[in-house]
C-alpha cells in the first residue's frame, strides 16, 4: 500500500463552496474529514454548509435563472462544449481524485468513473442540438421550458457520474443548480465545479454546497426557492427528500436503491453466464445500485454453477487501487464494511451454502475497508441477503424450478431499477425481459448506454435519467391556445 500512501501526502483541502461564480467561505466554521479508504488515514479536509449556505446559494440561482432560462440553444451548446474540453483536460486528475477519495482502482475510475461522466456531456449535447422545444399541436402550440432551480443532491459511489447525469440535463434546457454532493466522497465535484468556471458559466447558473444530508440536503429539499429536487441515494433518503419536498409542491426525481436479479435461462452457456455475473455484480466494488445482485440458476445446475462462481471470484484482483491491475479496490468507509460483514454473517447465520469468500478481511490486507468477494448459494428468496440491499461485493445465488417461478423471484422485491436475463435465444430472452417490473432489462450482457433512460419501479425511485427522457425531467410543458 506504499505507493498509495506517498501519493496523496499533498494538501487537498477544499474549505470553500461555489456559490454565485466565486469561490467564498462557508457562513458558519466546521469542517470534515475525508478518508482514503485504503489506508484509513484523513487526506483532505471540506467544511460543512448551514442552511445559511443553501439560501445564498439559492438565491444566486433564482437570480441566474432569469436570463440563463431564455439564452439560446447555441449559447448554451457553446458553454456544454466547454465543459467537456474541460473535462477531457482534467480527466486523469478526477480519476486519481476519485480513487482517493472512495477506492475505486485506478484503471475502473479513468476508464469507467470519469469517462462515464464525460459521456452524460457529450450526450446532452447530441440531444440539445436535434431537440423541439416548441412544435404545433391540435389548435395550439406546446413549448417545453426549463423548471426553474434545481436542487441536486448525490452520492459518493458514482460521484462524479451522478453529479454530471444531472448537471448536464439541467445546465442544456436553461436550468439552473444548486449542488450538494456527497461529504463521503467530495473532492472531484470540487474540481468539476473548477471545470464549470472555467467554461465561462454566468454567475449563479451553478452552485456548490459541501455538507450532509440532515442539514444542506434537507434544507435543499424543503427550500421554497427550489423547484425541482433530483436526489440519488437509499430508498430510506429519498422518502425523507420527498416528504420534505412535498410542502412546496416541487418536482422530485429519484434514482434509489436496487436488488436486482440475473436469470440465467436454462439454454444459456451457463459457465460463461455465471462467471459474467459474478463479474458484473461485483462493478465498482459491489457498491452498484442497479447490480446483478441475485443470480437465478435453473436447479440441476447448482454444481456447475458454483465451481464457474469460484473461478470468477478467484479471477477478482484485490489491493491498492493506485496499482493499475488491481480490480477491486477497498469498500468507502467503515460504516459500510461493517454493514456489508454483519450481512454475510446473517447468510451464513441462516443456512445459505458458502461458495466463496466470507467474513473478515482478505489475508494479506490488515488495513482499509477491504470485503472478500463473496458468493452464496443455496439462497431462499425469503433470507436477508436475498431482501437487502448489501452495497457490496456479495452475490446471491437462487435455484428454480421453471421460469415462472424464475419470474416470481424476480419480481418479488420492492425494488425496481433493473434486470439481467441470459438466453441463446434473443426472442426468448426479451419475453422474458417484458414480464421483469424493472426500469432497465440487460440482456446477455449488453453494455452500458447513456442514450436510453434509467431510472426504476417500485421503491426504487421515479423520473429517468441519461438521453432525451433525462432532459425532459427538467422541463415544464406548457400549452399555447390560439
Amino acid at each position: 500500500m506504499k505507493a498509495g500512501i506517498s501519493e496523496q501526502q499533498d494538501s487537498m483541502d477544499k474549505l470553500k463552496f461555489y456559490i454565485d461564480g466565486a469561490w467564498i467561505d462557508p457562513a458558519i466554521s466546521a469542517t470534515l474529514g475525508v478518508q482514503n479508504p485504503a489506508t484509513e488515514e484523513i487526506f483532505a479536509r471540506i467544511s460543512l454548509g448551514s442552511r445559511q449556505d443553501v439560501d445564498r446559494a439559492v438565491q444566486a440561482a433564482r437570480r441566474a435563472f432569469t436570463s440563463y432560462s431564455v439564452t439560446s440553444v447555441e449559447t448554451r451548446l457553446n458553454y456544454l462544449r466547454k465543459i467537456i474540453a474541460g473535462f477531457k483536460a482534467r480527466l486523469p486528475e478526477l480519476a486519481r481524485t476519485m480513487t482517493l477519495e472512495m477506492g475505486s482502482p485506478i484503471t475502473f475510475s479513468t476508464e469507467r468513473q470519469a469517462t462515464v461522466a464525460l459521456f452524460h456531456f457529450e450526450e446532452v449535447v447530441r440531444v440539445l442540438e436535434a431537440y423541439q422545444f416548441e412544435e404545433p399541436m391540435g389548435p395550439g402550440v406546446v413549448r417545453r421550458e426549463p423548471i426553474g432551480v434545481c436542487g441536486l443532491i448525490t452520492p459518493w459511489n458514482w460521484p462524479l457520474n451522478q453529479v454530471a447525469s444531472k448537471v448536464a440535463p439541467a445546465l442544456a434546457t436553461g436550468c439552473t443548480v444548486v449542488l450538494k454532493p456527497s461529504e463521503v466522497a467530495p473532492l472531484s465535484a470540487l474540481l468539476f465545479a473548477e471545470i464549470l468556471h472555467e467554461a465561462g458559466l454566468p454567475a449563479g447558473v451553478f452552485n456548490l454546497v459541501n455538507g450532509d444530508g440532515p442539514t444542506v440536503g434537507e434544507a435543499i429539499a424543503a427550500h421554497p426557492g427550489i423547484d425541482m429536487v433530483s436526489f440519488t441515494g437509499s430508498t430510506a433518503a429519498g422518502i425523507r427528500v420527498a416528504k420534505l419536498a412535498a410542502d412546496t409542491v416541487k418536482r422530485v426525481a429519484q434514482e434509489l436503491g436496487g436488488k436486482s436479479a440475473n436469470i440465467i435461462l436454462p439454454d444459456a452457456d451457463l459457465k460463461a453466464a455465471v462467471i459474467q455475473g459474478v463479474h458484473a455484480c461485483y462493478t465498482n466494488g459491489g457498491q452498484n445500485c442497479q447490480s446483478p445482485t441475485r443470480m437465478l440458476i435453473p436447479r440441476a445446475q447448482r454444481e456447475e454453477a458454483f465451481a464457474a462462481a469460484r473461478l470468477a471470484v478467484e479471477a477478482v484482483r484485490l489491493g491498492d487501487p493506485l496499482d493499475p491491475a488491481t480490480t477491486m479496490g477497498p469498500m468507502v468507509s467503515q460504516g459500510q464494511f461493517d454493514k456489508i460483514q454483519d450481512l454475510i454473517q446473517f447468510g451464513i447465520d441462516e443456512g445459505a451454502t458458502l461458495v466463496a469468500g466470507g467474513t473478515g478481511r482478505p489475508a494479506d490486507l490488515n488495513r482499509g475497508y477491504y470485503v472478500r468477494p463473496t458468493v452464496f448459494g443455496d439462497v431462499t428468496p425469503q433470507m436477508r441477503i436475498s431482501r437487502e440491499e448489501i452495497f457490496g461485493p456479495v452475490l446471491s445465488i437462487i435455484s428454480y424450478d421453471s421460469e415462472d417461478e424464475a419470474v416470481e423471484i424476480a419480481n418479488d422485491t420492492p425494488f425496481g431499477l433493473a434486470g439481467f436475463v441470459q438466453s441463446k435465444d434473443r426472442d426468448h430472452a426479451r419475453a422474458v425481459a417484458n414480464r421483469i417490473r424493472a426500469g432497465r432489462v440487460y440482456i446477455n450482457g449488453a453494455p452500458f448506454d447513456r442514450s436510453l433512460p434509467f431510472g426504476g419501479y417500485k421503491q426504487s425511485g421515479n423520473g429517468r435519467e441519461f438521453g432525451v427522457f433525462g432532459f425532459e425531467e427538467y422541463l415544464e410543458v406548457k400549452a399555447i391556445l390560439g
